[in-house]
């Protein structure tokens, strides 16, 4: 064999090494998406609580943010349902990273649909507070060309946008023995990041049964995209009632049949 051919061998080898190494998947409890930022949030956002990084907590979201003002993320954890009692996501290296915390209720499914901000390409979390006390955490990995913190609210630039403020969107569909709620609410969602514009955003939402009951509290954060929409998994019959609040103290429902 000629030196050009051990040379080609040699560089084709190294690569398939370099592909496999890459593909491995991490060791057990080693964080999915190295960062260095995890430990940060462990103590600031889970109190350095007892933790597993765990692939049963699913984030769905587009490996690459086309639009970075108005991201999909899917948060899965059904496979903890009617343990789970707490679900907190972030995005690690935003300027303002905490997204959501949400607390389901009995009927209501660990499941939740968001639209988010990304500023940079970014880990993606999801925490989940299980009976037990313990944190099982999902992770991924998302890329951005950037800027979707930064940018200006496309909702201001709309005609008599302020008449329109709390307007809820949405419908129910049946999903075997439970039913998808999909709502948009109309909300600039200012994030106070924008020259000359105060944060101005949806901070509270409640989800309540036909009697008035809560089924699940969800505390919003900033790094919601505007016009937010959300999704939820509900069991059983019955209308549903969502109450909203913002941080000027405006006050927003809606009944879903």
């Amino acid at each position: 064999m000629n030196w050009r051919a051990m040379c080609l061998l040699a560089g084709w080898l190294a690569y398939c090494l370099q592909g496999t190494a890459q593909a491995a998947p991490p060791a057990p409890g080693q964080d999915p998406v190295p960062s260095v930022m995890w430990a940060f949030y462990h103590k600031q956002l889970l109190d350095n609580a007892p933790f597993v990084f765990d692939d049963r907590v699913r984030l769905l979201a587009p490996p690459f943010a086309e639009d970075a003002r108005q991201v999909p993320l899917e948060i899965d954890a059904r496979a903890f349902a009617g343990e789970a009692v707490r679900i907190i996501a972030w995005a690690e290296l935003n300027p303002l990273p905490r997204i959501v915390d949400f607390e389901p209720g009995e009927r209501v499914l660990p499941w939740l649909s968001i639209r988010i901000r990304i500023e940079q390409a970014t880990p993606l979390r999801a925490a989940v507070l299980t009976r037990d006390g313990l944190w099982h955490v999902g992770s991924a990995l998302i890329d951005a060309a950037g800027g979707g913190c930064t940018a200006p609210s496309v909702v201001r630039t709309r005609p008599g946008w302020e008449e329109h403020i709390g307007e809820v969107l949405g419908g129910r569909y049946p999903r075997g023995d439970a039913s998808r709620l999909r709502l948009q609410v109309s909300h600039p969602m200012d994030n106070g990041l924008v020259s000359g514009i105060p944060e101005f955003f949806l901070n509270h939402a409640e989800l309540q049964g036909p009697d008035g009951q809560r089924l699940a509290r969800l505390e919003l954060f900033p790094a919601v995209s505007e016009d937010p929409s959300l999704g939820f998994d509900i069991r059983g019959p019955g209308q549903t009632r969502l109450l909203l609040r913002d941080n000027s103290g405006n006050q927003f429902e809606a009944t879903l049949p």
